[in-house]
Protein backbone atom coordinates (compact mmCIF):
# COMPACT_ATOMS: atom_id res chain seq x y z
CA UNK A 1 0.00 0.00 0.00
CA UNK A 2 1.38 2.85 -0.53
CA UNK A 3 0.74 6.90 0.62
CA UNK A 4 -0.50 9.98 -1.09
CA UNK A 5 1.12 12.78 -2.55
CA UNK A 6 -1.51 15.24 -1.67
CA UNK A 7 -0.55 17.60 -4.25
CA UNK A 8 -3.43 19.28 -6.00
CA UNK A 9 -3.12 17.32 -9.58
CA UNK A 10 -3.46 13.89 -7.24
CA UNK A 11 -6.46 14.79 -5.50
CA UNK A 12 -9.06 15.42 -7.71
CA UNK A 13 -11.02 12.22 -7.68
CA UNK A 14 -10.80 8.88 -5.34
CA UNK A 15 -7.40 8.35 -4.91
CA UNK A 16 -6.84 5.06 -3.98
CA UNK A 17 -4.39 4.10 -0.78
CA UNK A 18 -1.85 2.83 -3.05
CA UNK A 19 -1.10 5.72 -4.91
CA UNK A 20 -0.65 7.52 -1.49
CA UNK A 21 3.57 8.65 -0.97
CA UNK A 22 5.77 7.65 -3.48
CA UNK A 23 9.18 8.80 -4.14
CA UNK A 24 10.98 9.16 -7.52
CA UNK A 25 12.27 5.53 -7.00
CA UNK A 26 10.71 1.96 -5.03
CA UNK A 27 13.74 0.48 -3.20
CA UNK A 28 14.53 -3.26 -2.70
CA UNK A 29 13.99 -4.86 -0.38
CA UNK A 30 11.64 -3.56 2.15
CA UNK A 31 13.60 -0.27 4.00
CA UNK A 32 10.62 -0.35 6.83
CA UNK A 33 10.17 -3.88 8.44
CA UNK A 34 9.91 -2.68 12.28
CA UNK A 35 7.05 -4.69 13.64
CA UNK A 36 5.91 -1.39 15.63
CA UNK A 37 4.16 -0.40 12.33
CA UNK A 38 1.68 -3.64 12.57
CA UNK A 39 -0.52 -2.37 15.75
CA UNK A 40 -0.78 0.67 17.75
CA UNK A 41 1.87 1.59 20.02
CA UNK A 42 0.29 3.64 22.43
CA UNK A 43 -3.61 4.46 22.12
CA UNK A 44 -4.89 7.78 23.87
CA UNK A 45 -7.82 8.55 25.83
CA UNK A 46 -8.60 11.95 24.24
CA UNK A 47 -12.42 12.60 25.16
CA UNK A 48 -14.70 9.93 26.73
CA UNK A 49 -13.10 6.84 25.11
CA UNK A 50 -11.91 8.24 21.29
CA UNK A 51 -8.56 7.00 21.14
CA UNK A 52 -5.74 8.36 19.14
CA UNK A 53 -2.36 6.34 18.40
CA UNK A 54 1.04 8.02 19.98
CA UNK A 55 4.43 6.33 19.36
CA UNK A 56 7.10 8.43 21.35
CA UNK A 57 10.64 7.27 21.62
CA UNK A 58 14.31 9.20 23.23
CA UNK A 59 14.47 11.62 25.73
CA UNK A 60 15.31 14.79 25.93
CA UNK A 61 13.91 18.54 25.24
CA UNK A 62 12.82 19.92 22.95
CA UNK A 63 9.85 17.49 21.92
CA UNK A 64 10.17 16.57 18.60
CA UNK A 65 6.32 16.29 16.91
CA UNK A 66 5.90 14.36 14.00
CA UNK A 67 2.56 15.24 11.40
CA UNK A 68 2.09 13.31 8.38
CA UNK A 69 1.04 14.21 4.90
CA UNK A 70 -2.82 13.73 3.92
CA UNK A 71 -4.13 9.80 4.85
CA UNK A 72 -0.77 8.91 6.46
CA UNK A 73 0.30 7.42 9.58
CA UNK A 74 3.68 7.21 11.94
CA UNK A 75 5.33 5.20 9.76
CA UNK A 76 5.72 8.26 7.36
CA UNK A 77 8.66 8.95 9.38
CA UNK A 78 10.01 5.32 9.81
CA UNK A 79 13.21 6.19 8.47
CA UNK A 80 13.65 9.44 10.36
CA UNK A 81 12.39 9.07 14.21
CA UNK A 82 14.82 6.68 15.34
CA UNK A 83 17.51 8.70 14.58
CA UNK A 84 16.49 11.67 16.08
CA UNK A 85 15.18 9.92 19.22
CA UNK A 86 18.71 9.37 19.74
CA UNK A 87 19.40 12.60 20.97
CA UNK A 88 15.78 14.16 22.05
CA UNK A 89 12.21 12.81 22.54
CA UNK A 90 10.12 12.42 19.41
CA UNK A 91 6.49 11.64 18.85
CA UNK A 92 4.39 10.77 15.66
CA UNK A 93 1.03 9.99 15.74
CA UNK A 94 -1.89 8.96 13.63
CA UNK A 95 -4.89 11.14 12.98
CA UNK A 96 -8.60 10.59 14.24
CA UNK A 97 -9.39 7.83 11.60
CA UNK A 98 -5.86 7.01 10.46
CA UNK A 99 -3.82 4.60 10.98
CA UNK A 100 -4.51 3.08 14.21
CA UNK A 101 -6.56 5.99 15.40
CA UNK A 102 -10.75 5.67 16.39
CA UNK A 103 -12.56 7.04 14.22
CA UNK A 104 -13.31 11.02 13.56
CA UNK A 105 -16.13 12.93 14.73
CA UNK A 106 -15.54 15.93 13.31
CA UNK A 107 -14.31 17.22 9.57
CA UNK A 108 -10.56 16.86 8.94
CA UNK A 109 -9.75 20.63 9.01
CA UNK A 110 -6.20 22.21 9.86
CA UNK A 111 -7.80 23.97 12.88
CA UNK A 112 -9.68 20.78 14.37
CA UNK A 113 -6.26 18.84 13.76
CA UNK A 114 -4.48 20.87 14.93
CA UNK A 115 -6.55 20.99 18.41
CA UNK A 116 -6.64 17.29 18.18
CA UNK A 117 -2.71 17.24 18.55
CA UNK A 118 -2.55 19.41 21.15
CA UNK A 119 -5.27 17.31 23.25
CA UNK A 120 -3.38 14.05 22.76
CA UNK A 121 -0.29 15.70 23.95
CA UNK A 122 -1.81 17.30 27.09
CA UNK A 123 -3.61 13.23 27.53
CA UNK A 124 -0.24 11.82 27.19
CA UNK A 125 1.46 14.55 29.54
CA UNK A 126 3.73 14.79 26.40
CA UNK A 127 5.05 18.65 28.05
CA UNK A 128 6.50 21.72 25.70
CA UNK A 129 8.31 22.76 24.20
CA UNK A 130 8.01 21.12 21.17
CA UNK A 131 9.81 21.35 17.75
CA UNK A 132 7.07 20.83 14.71
CA UNK A 133 7.89 18.86 11.83
CA UNK A 134 4.81 18.38 9.33
CA UNK A 135 5.16 16.69 5.67
CA UNK A 136 2.74 17.98 2.75
CA UNK A 137 -0.84 19.00 4.28
CA UNK A 138 0.79 18.85 7.96
CA UNK A 139 2.87 21.45 6.45
CA UNK A 140 -0.79 23.87 7.09
CA UNK A 141 -1.67 21.94 10.76
CA UNK A 142 1.76 23.21 12.62
CA UNK A 143 1.74 26.07 10.87
CA UNK A 144 -2.04 26.24 12.54
CA UNK A 145 -0.77 24.91 16.11
CA UNK A 146 2.24 27.18 16.28
CA UNK A 147 -0.18 30.36 15.86
CA UNK A 148 -2.45 28.90 18.37
CA UNK A 149 -0.38 27.66 21.02
CA UNK A 150 2.60 29.63 20.39
CA UNK A 151 4.30 29.81 23.46
CA UNK A 152 4.90 25.82 23.32
CA UNK A 153 6.28 25.77 19.82
CA UNK A 154 10.09 26.63 19.39
CA UNK A 155 10.56 26.13 15.99
CA UNK A 156 9.14 24.28 12.86
CA UNK A 157 10.30 22.00 10.07
CA UNK A 158 8.62 21.95 6.73
CA UNK A 159 8.95 18.76 4.79
CA UNK A 160 7.38 19.88 0.96
CA UNK A 161 4.36 21.22 3.06
CA UNK A 162 0.92 22.22 1.35
CA UNK A 163 0.46 26.20 1.33
CA UNK A 164 -3.20 28.06 1.70
CA UNK A 165 -2.89 29.50 -2.33
CA UNK A 166 -1.41 26.33 -3.91
CA UNK A 167 -3.89 25.44 -5.70
CA UNK A 168 -5.33 28.90 -6.57
CA UNK A 169 -1.97 29.57 -8.04
CA UNK A 170 -1.64 26.34 -9.57
CA UNK A 171 -5.11 27.13 -11.54
CA UNK A 172 -3.52 30.25 -12.87
CA UNK A 173 -0.80 28.85 -15.05
CA UNK A 174 -3.52 25.53 -16.53
CA UNK A 175 -5.21 25.69 -19.06
CA UNK A 176 -9.18 27.07 -17.93
CA UNK A 177 -11.33 24.43 -15.92
CA UNK A 178 -8.99 23.72 -13.56
CA UNK A 179 -10.93 24.49 -10.55
CA UNK A 180 -14.51 23.09 -12.05
CA UNK A 181 -12.21 19.68 -12.41
CA UNK A 182 -10.97 19.97 -8.75
CA UNK A 183 -14.25 20.45 -7.57
CA UNK A 184 -15.87 17.97 -9.73
CA UNK A 185 -13.36 15.19 -7.69
CA UNK A 186 -13.99 16.68 -4.29
CA UNK A 187 -17.72 15.31 -4.82
CA UNK A 188 -16.73 11.91 -5.40
CA UNK A 189 -18.04 9.88 -2.39
CA UNK A 190 -17.65 6.21 -4.15
CA UNK A 191 -14.90 4.99 -2.07
CA UNK A 192 -16.75 5.87 1.38
CA UNK A 193 -19.85 4.71 -0.28
CA UNK A 194 -18.06 1.60 -1.11
CA UNK A 195 -16.71 1.06 2.48
CA UNK A 196 -20.16 1.58 4.09
CA UNK A 197 -21.45 -1.26 1.83
CA UNK A 198 -18.82 -3.47 2.66
CA UNK A 199 -17.07 -3.67 -0.86
CA UNK A 200 -14.37 -3.17 -0.16
CA UNK A 201 -12.52 -6.36 -0.78
CA UNK A 202 -9.81 -7.85 -2.23
CA UNK A 203 -10.35 -8.57 -5.59
CA UNK A 204 -13.06 -5.92 -6.29
CA UNK A 205 -12.84 -2.67 -8.37
CA UNK A 206 -13.73 -0.37 -5.18
CA UNK A 207 -10.51 -2.09 -3.41
CA UNK A 208 -8.03 -1.42 -6.51
CA UNK A 209 -9.10 2.19 -6.84
CA UNK A 210 -9.62 2.94 -3.30
CA UNK A 211 -6.80 1.00 -1.66
CA UNK A 212 -4.64 -0.78 -4.31
CA UNK A 213 -1.88 -3.15 -3.69
CA UNK A 214 1.18 -3.62 -1.40
CA UNK A 215 3.88 -0.88 -1.18
CA UNK A 216 7.57 -2.94 -1.81
CA UNK A 217 9.23 -0.41 0.68
CA UNK A 218 7.17 -1.92 3.55
CA UNK A 219 6.98 -6.03 4.93
CA UNK A 220 4.51 -7.99 4.73
CA UNK A 221 3.14 -8.02 8.07
CA UNK A 222 2.75 -3.61 7.64
CA UNK A 223 1.36 -4.06 4.44
CA UNK A 224 -1.26 -6.24 5.72
CA UNK A 225 -2.00 -3.95 8.87
CA UNK A 226 -2.10 -0.70 6.79
CA UNK A 227 -4.39 -2.44 3.85
CA UNK A 228 -6.47 -3.54 7.11
CA UNK A 229 -7.28 -0.47 7.97
CA UNK A 230 -7.19 1.02 4.59
CA UNK A 231 -10.40 -0.54 3.47
CA UNK A 232 -12.32 0.29 6.62
CA UNK A 233 -14.80 3.04 6.91
CA UNK A 234 -12.92 5.69 9.08
CA UNK A 235 -9.79 5.55 7.10
CA UNK A 236 -12.16 6.19 4.02
CA UNK A 237 -13.91 8.85 5.78
CA UNK A 238 -11.36 10.82 7.28
CA UNK A 239 -9.47 10.89 4.18
CA UNK A 240 -12.10 12.03 2.61
CA UNK A 241 -12.80 14.82 5.01
CA UNK A 242 -9.03 15.96 4.60
CA UNK A 243 -8.76 16.51 1.18
CA UNK A 244 -12.23 17.97 0.84
CA UNK A 245 -11.25 20.94 3.39
CA UNK A 246 -7.49 21.05 2.08
CA UNK A 247 -8.16 23.68 -0.20
CA UNK A 248 -11.20 25.65 1.09
CA UNK A 249 -11.65 25.53 5.11
CA UNK A 250 -8.27 24.56 5.83
CA UNK A 251 -6.94 26.99 3.82
CA UNK A 252 -8.97 29.63 4.87
CA UNK A 253 -7.84 28.74 8.63
CA UNK A 254 -4.30 28.60 7.48
CA UNK A 255 -4.11 31.82 5.63
CA UNK A 256 -5.76 33.57 8.76
CA UNK A 257 -2.39 32.26 10.71
CA UNK A 258 0.40 35.12 11.37
CA UNK A 259 2.91 36.04 8.79
CA UNK A 260 5.56 36.10 11.68
CA UNK A 261 7.00 33.83 13.91
CA UNK A 262 10.13 36.33 15.30
CA UNK A 263 12.86 34.22 15.49
CA UNK A 264 11.51 30.58 15.94
CA UNK A 265 13.73 28.81 13.66
CA UNK A 266 12.06 27.63 10.33
CA UNK A 267 13.19 25.08 7.79
CA UNK A 268 11.39 23.97 4.86
CA UNK A 269 12.47 21.54 2.38
CA UNK A 270 11.29 21.78 -0.83
CA UNK A 271 11.81 19.09 -3.80
CA UNK A 272 12.53 20.21 -6.98
CA UNK A 273 12.06 20.44 -9.74
CA UNK A 274 8.18 19.79 -9.50
CA UNK A 275 7.11 16.25 -10.81
CA UNK A 276 5.96 16.52 -14.40
CA UNK A 277 2.75 16.35 -15.43
CA UNK A 278 2.66 14.48 -18.62
CA UNK A 279 0.42 16.95 -19.64
CA UNK A 280 2.57 19.68 -19.88
CA UNK A 281 5.06 21.60 -21.58
CA UNK A 282 8.08 22.36 -20.01
CA UNK A 283 7.00 26.13 -19.83
CA UNK A 284 4.61 25.12 -17.53
CA UNK A 285 6.63 22.81 -15.38
CA UNK A 286 9.41 25.48 -14.59
CA UNK A 287 6.25 27.86 -13.79
CA UNK A 288 4.98 25.10 -11.20
CA UNK A 289 8.35 24.20 -10.14
CA UNK A 290 9.13 28.48 -9.24
CA UNK A 291 6.07 28.47 -8.16
CA UNK A 292 6.38 26.29 -5.73
CA UNK A 293 9.54 27.27 -4.52
CA UNK A 294 8.07 30.37 -4.13
CA UNK A 295 5.55 29.59 -1.43
CA UNK A 296 8.13 27.48 0.46
CA UNK A 297 10.58 30.81 0.54
CA UNK A 298 6.79 32.67 1.95
CA UNK A 299 6.89 30.38 4.77
CA UNK A 300 10.39 30.54 5.52
CA UNK A 301 10.22 34.64 5.57
CA UNK A 302 8.28 34.54 8.66
CA UNK A 303 11.11 33.97 10.71
CA UNK A 304 14.58 36.12 10.77
CA UNK A 305 15.75 32.24 11.29
CA UNK A 306 14.31 30.92 8.31
CA UNK A 307 15.12 28.74 5.39
CA UNK A 308 14.02 27.42 2.59
CA UNK A 309 16.18 24.11 1.58
CA UNK A 310 16.36 23.08 -2.04
CA UNK A 311 16.40 19.23 -2.03
CA UNK A 312 17.66 17.21 -5.31
CA UNK A 313 17.53 14.02 -6.09
CA UNK A 314 13.95 13.17 -4.12
CA UNK A 315 10.22 13.32 -4.58
CA UNK A 316 7.56 14.70 -2.54
CA UNK A 317 8.54 11.97 0.25
CA UNK A 318 12.05 13.82 1.31
CA UNK A 319 11.51 11.63 4.55
CA UNK A 320 12.04 8.08 2.06
CA UNK A 321 14.24 9.61 -0.69
CA UNK A 322 16.57 11.77 1.46
CA UNK A 323 15.74 11.05 4.94
CA UNK A 324 19.28 12.15 6.02
CA UNK A 325 18.10 15.38 5.21
CA UNK A 326 15.31 15.83 7.16
CA UNK A 327 16.97 14.39 10.15
CA UNK A 328 19.84 17.40 9.52
CA UNK A 329 17.03 19.77 9.40
CA UNK A 330 15.11 19.29 12.43
CA UNK A 331 18.74 18.58 14.15
CA UNK A 332 19.47 22.30 13.43
CA UNK A 333 16.04 23.20 14.47
CA UNK A 334 16.70 21.70 17.90
CA UNK A 335 20.10 23.03 17.86
CA UNK A 336 18.79 26.62 17.32
CA UNK A 337 15.73 25.96 19.85
CA UNK A 338 18.35 24.92 22.35
CA UNK A 339 20.45 28.25 22.21
CA UNK A 340 17.73 30.73 21.85
CA UNK A 341 16.86 28.73 25.51
CA UNK A 342 15.12 26.28 24.99
CA UNK A 343 14.21 23.55 27.49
Amino acid sequence: MRMSVAIAASLLAGVALSTLCLGQETPKPPIVTDPIYTKPQQLVDMDHGRRMNLYCRGSGSPTVIFDSGMGDSTISWALVQPALAKRTRTCSYDRAGLGFSDAATRPGTVSNMAEDLHALLQAARIKPPYILVGHSAAGMTVRVFADRYRSEVVGMVVVEGSHEDQSTRSWAIEAPGQKEKWDAGLKDTSCVDAAKSGFIKKGTPAYAKCVGDDDPRYSKAINEAMLGYGASLKWQSAFASERQNMFYASADQTRATRKDFGDMPIVVLTHSPYPRNKNWTQEVQDQHTLLWEDMHTQIAAMSTHGVNMIVPRSGHYVQYDRPEIVIDAVNQAVAIAKEQGAN
